[in-house]
């Protein structure tokens, strides 16, 4: 490379400029295509605020941990309460104000100050900013840079599940999804429109970074609150993708998780509802799903439940004004010839 005269070591205009042209000219990495060949079994579970994943969460990791598996349990949630459950309403701190404070006090954070354990189940919340105070999504990716501090590419663990809210959009809540961070999505739902418009929202952004080359898939749909009347079993048979469980609507599901009971247990009465998630959620393999379109996911439900004999009826300026509009003559300069 050129040097300036009388300064050593110090590039040319001209010599910079081709150092630039040859840095532009490289082409970037190609993008992974090739299947995850991880051995730790990273999985994101998404789902409708208050559609049970949590629930189903800690029932699932209790069972996976009962029967020999290495878990660990991620809050990827602003409200941090999926290890609630888990720990009988305790709420444990999170990731992201635990480093805060330790910061303001110099000292460095440790992973017993953030990750805890019940019965073998090993879990954790990322946390988030209080409502009006900051970004969700920024939150949770703050919040896997502090979890790679803390050394988490070089944890041994057979399952990983990590808690996601599929009704939100925004960069941070997709990035398992968008970065490759997991090998599989599981999507939770149940027989109503709204959960299954999340679930197909999931399963839309899946298909869309597949086709930019990444290696996530849907491994399949577990139904929580079942009341058999089929739609969310509909759903997955359209999406293309397996229905891992089905949870039913029973009145002493619901008294004990309200009272932060875990049923996942081996030989309680709902062992094999778990057992089988597990089994499920272990060996199914990631799939490409074929998300519903908006009319298709309607067309899942009765008429009268989703009021599809409503018409649109454009509104008017008067509508809007209450009172007749006044046409007011324009300003605009008009050119003859123009």
């Amino acid at each position: 490379m050129n040097a300036v005269p009388g300064k050593p070591n110090v590039p040319s205009i001209s010599g910079m400029h081709d150092a630039l042209r040859a840095e532009a000219s490289l082409a970037p990495d190609p993008v992974q295509t090739s299947p995850a060949a991880k051995q730790t079994q990273i999985i994101a579970i998404y789902g409708k605020g208050g559609i049970g994943k949590s629930f189903t969460l800690a029932n699932l990791s209790y069972m996976m941990a009962q029967q020999g598996k290495r878990v660990l349990l991620i809050g990827c949630d602003p409200k941090s309460d999926t290890t609630s459950l888990l720990f009988g309403g305790r709420s444990c701190p999170t990731i992201i104000e635990t480093s805060s404070k330790k910061k303001a006090a110099g000292e460095a954070v440790a992973i017993g100050d953030v990750c805890f354990k019940r019965d073998g189940v090993f879990a954790m919340e990322l946390g988030g900013p209080e409502v009006g105070r900051g970004c969700g999504g920024r939150g949770i990716i703050h919040g896997f840079e502090l979890l790679e501090k803390l050394g988490f590419h070089q944890w041994d663990f057979d399952y990983v599940l990590l808690d996601f809210l599929g009704d939100v959009v925004c960069g941070g809540f997709g990035l398992p999804i968008a970065r490759d961070m997991c090998q599989k999505v599981i999507v939770v739902g149940s027989n109503d429109l709204q959960s299954l418009y999340v679930a197909n929202n999931v399963c839309s952004a899946v298909e869309y970074f597949r086709k930019l080359g990444g290696n996530v898939g849907v491994a399949g749909m577990v139904i929580n609150k079942d009341d058999g009347t089929g739609e969310a079993h509909a759903f997955a048979a359209e999406a293309g993708i397996p229905v891992l469980a089905a949870i039913p609507a029973d009145e002493d599901i619901r008294r004990k998780s309200a009272n932060y009971e875990i049923i996942g247990t081996p030989g309680g009465r709902w062992a094999s509802v778990f057992e089988q998630l597990a089994t499920q959620v272990a060996e199914a393999p990631p799939l490409r799903p074929k998300p519903l379109t908006h009319e298709n996911l309607l067309g899942l439900f009765k008429g009268e439940a989703v009021g599809r004999g409503v018409v649109l009826n454009p509104a008017t300026m008067e509508d809007m004004c209450s009172a007749e509009v006044l046409n007011k003559p324009s300003l605009e300069v008009v050119y003859e010839g123009v």
